[in-house]
């Protein structure tokens, strides 16, 4: 019986390594003086130290290996006795007088090594004698280390065919011979009995012998003489029959997984039929799931190694036979968990995409099998079994890169029902993402319908969704995805692609019906529908974007009416939902910017326009705002490219008024901070008056430049004006430009001449002893041009 605490078990271990190394230490006088009698005395004694049951294998196992490095010292002095004339023959008898079993089989397995070697006997013999010696040792443990040591010394001396110890003893008997003995001994694994508290143990320690069961089957499975034909006939079904015969789950489970993992692929996919018909019969403990899944992945593997080798797999019907497995080992465990089963199907899934990428309906089959077995079982709460769902579905995305492929598969979507709504959108998502980076095209309506059907739980909250529980920043990823989703929807074809959008909506949400074909005005009530609904969201600012783009696009339609509308829509967005100054600032620019750009508009369409724009500049709740607003009016009265868009007298009124809205931001300054600020706006427009000045607007002459200029300058040197670094390198840098255009020469240099220009001292005194004669000139800039109906507002 094992001891109990790890102390008292490094206590038996080292007096069995003190007692070893003792008895090998007279074994060594012995062999020097060449006493044989004495050597073989000592050596027994020595072994004796095996016998012990108070050590666990791992512990066993550091004293079988100091018992094993004396061994094959020994093994060399039997051999020099030979070459002195001592008979082998003798020696292998001497070595059976040894009184403990254990110690005598140890000395045999050693002197029959070099019997063996010898050649005075038939290796198959000397081979068949120690085998059945050897089952003298029924105690596990124990059993298997003999085994271990048998198998290590005869590796080399098999009678094989092609090697020096050939016979009509062939090297498949010569593998039975090895190996049934050492599965009986994996049987007798079970034999370790005990109390119940000491189950994990005894499991622990069954664990730890595992790599000496499947060694033997590792070292035989090497030899050249076991061929496809051996193997098939003799080797599998013999091997089979004592797996299936020990009725031991870790030990059915452990050899199963060594005869996938030591024998050659092209033999497992030959002897298929054979393998797979032993699954059934395994006991109902046994974790099939895994050994089967390894099975699948080596042949997988295979697969991919060479497209020379794919015949074989057809030749053989492997998905087929695998397939049939799969439904009789989940027919035959009932009370198999979910998990075992989906494992299986994604296993399954994945061998069939690598062995028969061009047959869906083979990968369609798997899902359909899945499917009928989640029937009935609701929305999986295991999250291994989910994460498995997860990864059959993965699959075919990861071998097509083409979500189009896979919207072939009926199933596909029916698998996607059992899973919760969180890993609908885990799984949503990994789609969204293989489409982004394959740059995957939609290009049909009923592919859009399917694709929308698969990534239903980003588009609307599924029955029983947590709404308490949603994280913000995930929420914004996911919809963010959803949208980049729909630039992959592309179709050159106007009347297919305007099916695509119509699909988005749903059929009941339809504006046009089905019949007549697809206009361009149809695409932008269609547009202006989808636009609406961002009213609910709520999403103004967005909103407002959209509408501006669709103006403009109707305007490279030429649909006036089109773009007025749209200008309509955004103009009353504006009023009614945007209230934060900030937006109004960023949306004001957006209008300006894009109706700077319309050219469908007519006199009269234009004119209400422009005048809304500049009156919503107007008013904007900032005077700063206000006034870059407003000069940003300016361009709305000179388009370079439009003859009829060049209106110079509303141009300078623009820039006056954003003057005398940048006195009145300077006198506020003054008023609550006692000092007049920065004159970074009146910088601003000064660079509005320099470039209409260059685009040939006669409103704008080079004295009216001179003076603001001067008035710039004069402000500047003020005693109530603060300082600001950046206002007067922004000046400075006008005048620059000023005095490099006056250097070009030709009739730029003569357009710029009578601007004096000059950011020196000199200068800035100059000007400063002009400062009085401000109340002479600043009403110039001030005074309104002559009446118009542009706009009084403001």
């Amino acid at each position: 019986m094992m001891v109990d605490g790890v102390e008292d078990e490094e206590k038996w271990l080292a007096a069995g390594i003190a007692g070893l190394q003792q008895n090998a230490f007279y074994m060594h006088r012995a062999l020097d003086s060449n006493n044989l009698r004495d050597a073989l005395k000592y050596s027994a004694q020595m072994l004796s130290e095996l016998r012990t049951s108070k050590l666990s294998p791992q512990k066993y196992y550091q004293l079988y290996m100091r018992a094993f490095d004396e061994l094959r010292k020994l093994e060399m002095f039997f051999k020099e006795e030979t070459r002195r004339g001592c008979s082998i023959i003798d020696l292998y008898e001497l070595v059976q007088h040894a009184g403990n079993i254990l110690p005598r089989l140890y000395l045999l397995c050693t002197v029959g090594s070099v019997y063996i070697k010898s050649k005075e006997a038939p290796a198959k013999d000397v081979l068949k004698d120690l085998v059945e010696m050897c089952r003298g040792i029924q105690h596990p443990v124990r059993g298997l280390f003999l085994r271990s040591y048998l198998s290590q010394i005869s590796r080399d001396k098999l009678p094989d065919i092609g090697s020096e110890y050939e016979g009509c003893y062939t090297a498949c008997e010569s593998f039975i011979l090895l190996a049934d003995p050492e599965l009986r001994l994996a049987v007798g694994l079970s034999g370790l009995q005990g109390p119940a508290r000491e189950k994990d143990k005894r499991e622990k320690e069954r664990s730890e012998l595992r790599d000496l069961v499947g060694k033997n089957l590792h070292v035989l499975s090497q030899i050249e003489g076991v061929d496809l034909d051996m193997y098939k006939e003799t080797v599998l079904p013999r091997v089979l029959e004592q797996v299936v015969n020990c009725k031991d789950e870790i030990a059915q489970c452990y050899l199963m997984d060594c005869i996938i993992q030591v024998f050659p692929d092209e033999y497992h996919l030959q002897t298929l039929e054979i393998l797979l018909g032993a699954f059934p019969q395994l006991q109902p403990s046994v974790d099939i799931k895994t050994v089967l899944s390894r099975l699948m992945e080596r042949l997988s593997n295979y697969a991919a190694s060479s497209t020379e080798v794919l015949p074989e797999f057809l030749q053989v019907e492997a998905f087929s036979k695998l397939n049939n497995a799969i439904g009789k080992v989940i027919e035959a465990q009932a009370d198999m968990p979910i998990l075992g089963a989906v494992t299986l199907y994604s296993s399954l899934l994945t061998f069939t995409l690598h062995v028969h990428p061009d047959r869906l309906d083979y990968a369609d089959q798997v899902l359909g099998a899945c499917v009928k077995k989640l029937s009935g079982e609701g929305k999986l709460e295991d999250n291994r079994a989910t994460k498995q769902i997860v990864a059959l579905l993965s699959a075919p995305l990861d071998k097509y890169n083409d979500i189009v492929t896979v919207l072939k598969l009926s199933n596909y979507p029916s698998v996607m029902e059992y899973v919760d709504s969180e890993t609908n959108k885990v799984m949503a998502m990994v789609i969204i993402q293989s489409i982004m980076k394959n740059n995957t095209q939609i290009s049909t309506a009923d592919k859009v319908g399917a694709l929308f059907e698969l990534i239903k739980g980003l588009i609307r909250d599924l029955d029983g969704a947590a709404h308490d529980q949603v994280d913000e920043d995930d929420f914004k990823e996911e919809q963010n995805s959803v949208a980049r989703l729909i630039q992959m929807l592309q179709n050159d074809d106007t009347e297919e692609m305007f099916k695509l959008v119509r699909q988005l909506q749903g059929p009941e949400e339809n504006p046009f019906g089905e019949e007549g074909s697809t206009t361009p005005k149809k695409v932008f009530q269609l547009l202006n529908q989808t636009i609406e609904t961002l009213y609910g969201v709520p999403a103004p600012e967005l909103a407002l974007r959209l509408y501006l783009q669709c103006a403009e696009a109707a305007n490279d339609s030429d649909l006036e009416p089109v773009a007025y509308e749209f200008f309509t829509q955004a103009y009353i967005l504006y009023e009614e939902e945007i209230s934060d100054s900030r937006a109004q600032v960023t949306a004001i620019h957006l209008i300006i910017g894009t109706l700077q750009r319309m050219h469908v508009f007519g006199v009269e369409n234009r004119d209400t326009l422009t005048h809304k724009a500049t009156g919503y500049s107007a008013k904007l709740l900032k005077k700063p705002d206000q006034c870059r607003a407003v000069y940003a009016c300016s361009h709305l009265f000179w388009v370079d490219d439009q003859d009829n868009m060049k209106d110079g007298e509303r141009v300078l009124l623009c820039l006056k008024r954003a003057l005398r809205i940048a006195n009145a931001a300077q006198q506020m300054s003054n008023a609550t901070r006692g000092s007049t600020g920065s004159v970074t706006l009146f910088v601003e427009i000064l660079n509005k008056y320099l470039y209409f000045f260059e685009k040939g607007n006669t409103q704008i002459n080079a004295a009216a430049i001179q003076s603001l200029i001067e008035l710039i300058t004069a402000e500047m040197q003020s005693e109530s004006n603060s300082p600001d670094p950046a206002a007067d390198a922004f000046f400075a840098s006008t005048l620059r430009y000023i005095q490099f255009q006056k250097q070009k020469g030709g009739a730029v240099g003569e357009k710029y001449e009578p601007i004096k220009a000059s950011a020196d001292n000199s200068d800035l005194t100059h000007s400063i002893e002009r400062f009085g004669n401000w109340c002479r000139w600043i009403p110039l800039f001030l005074r309104p041009c002559a009446p118009s109906n542009y706009s009084s507002e403001g």
